[in-house]
């Protein structure tokens, strides 16, 4: 499977509880959209309307053929872009979405909200 057959979905819907009007998903998307062209690298990202995990934005689910969907939350702009991109790399690089722990950056370790096996 290739980098390019997993997908990361970034829910652009949640509101910040300081602030209703900003969308930390929203910000989100674009600056990991603008990290991913600065280091040349071909993940899809895709926003999604709602991943009912408002309490913990920002949100991103890591998704592939045949893989485990993981959901990832409290995700910080400043701190975890680069973390999520290492995070989808080793995803897409496992055969079946399962990333052995030690390999896992900070935010895949800690912000796991589910996890959802493939489809039969």
């Amino acid at each position: 499977m290739s980098k390019a057959d997993v997908t990361i979905f970034v829910c652009v819907s949640c509101r910040d509880a300081a602030d209703p009007e900003r969308r930390p998903g929203a910000a989100f998307i674009d600056a990991l959209r603008a990290r991913l062209e600065e280091r040349k690298l071909a993940l899809a990202v895709e926003p999604v309307e709602c991943m009912a995990v408002c309490k913990r934005p920002a949100t991103v689910a890591l998704t592939g053929a045949d893989k485990w969907t993981y959901v990832l939350g409290d995700l910080a702009l400043d701190v975890h872009i680069d973390e999520v991109i290492d995070s989808a790399q080793r995803f897409a690089e496992s055969e079946n979405g399962i990333v052995a722990w030690k390999d896992r950056p900070t935010c895949f370790r800690k912000g796991v909200v589910s996890r959802t096996p493939p489809l039969p």
